[in-house]
């Protein structure tokens, strides 16, 4: 009978409590209200993929869950706080098993082939969401806790869409070229775990939320396309963010 390692097991607790407090932070620190769902647009998906790529699905998924959770709570919204400890726990550990279970190809050609076909489609999905539903005045609201007014309002045009999905695009197949050929599979990973994230808050909104606390506004369809911009930016984000640490810290590829 093999007896746990606490070393291994006080390491793993203090990775938790970081990544929790990180992801609460990030949450909270970059946050556009949305009228139409009563819930909030975040950064929060970058932290929840980092962590759970760089640490796995245990502490991906309880810094997912309980850090998105607390931060539901801090920004006024405790009618989503139950469902999102569900939903980002599951998006987190997700992410975070996937990316240590990888597939095998024969080639790298197999590879570069798989990469160029993710980064086709995140780009498409960051055009065509970010040019139908975030063009015109935006609000953003910065800082913890956040301001009651706005700290910024500017005007996003549709061209900055384009040239985003095309960016990303390119720096995605880039990846896949030049870093490692499995750079595609960590963009699939953390797609996969934001699907699971858009449709989980559509399910709660849709049937939950106003049985249960007799919301009866909201529009679940709207919460659709903030999740999945959402869910974009995340893993823009967290790319560069992973792949700097993992070169870094050479330990946490094992």
């Amino acid at each position: 009978m093999t007896q746990k390692n606490p070393t291994s097991a006080a390491v793993l607790f203090a990775l938790a409590a970081i990544s929790t407090s990180l992801v609460c932070a990030v949450t909270i620190v970059f946050s556009v209200y949305v009228p139409q769902t009563r819930g909030f647009f975040n950064i929060g998906e970058t932290m929840v993929y980092t962590v759970a790529l760089l640490f796995g699905p245990l502490v991906g998924s309880f810094a997912g869950g309980v850090g998105s959770f607390l931060a539901d709570l801090f920004l006024g919204f405790p009618y989503y706080a139950p469902a999102t400890l569900v939903i980002k726990a599951s998006e987190g550990g997700i992410v975070g098993l996937l990316g240590r279970h990888q597939p095998r190809f024969n080639s790298k050609l197999g590879w570069r082939l798989f990469t160029l076909g993710i980064g086709l489609v995140v780009g498409v999905l960051l055009t065509s969401i970010g040019s139908n539903y975030y063009v015109g005045g935006v609000e953003l609201y910065i800082g913890i806790p956040p301001p009651a007014t706005p700290n910024v309002i500017f005007s996003i045009p549709v061209e900055l869409w384009y040239s985003l999905g095309l960016i990303v695009t390119l720096l995605i197949t880039f990846g896949g070229y030049v870093f490692e050929p499995e750079f595609g599979w960590l963009v699939f990973a953390m797609l996969i775990g934001g699907m699971t994230m858009v449709a989980g808050y559509y399910l709660y909104q849709k049937f939950i939320l106003f049985p249960l606390f007799g919301i009866g506004d909201i529009v679940p369809e709207a919460e659709i396309p903030i999740n999945i911009g959402q869910m974009i930016v995340g893993l823009t984000i967290a790319l560069p963010i992973v792949r700097i640490a993992k070169r870094s810290f050479l330990q946490l590829k094992s």
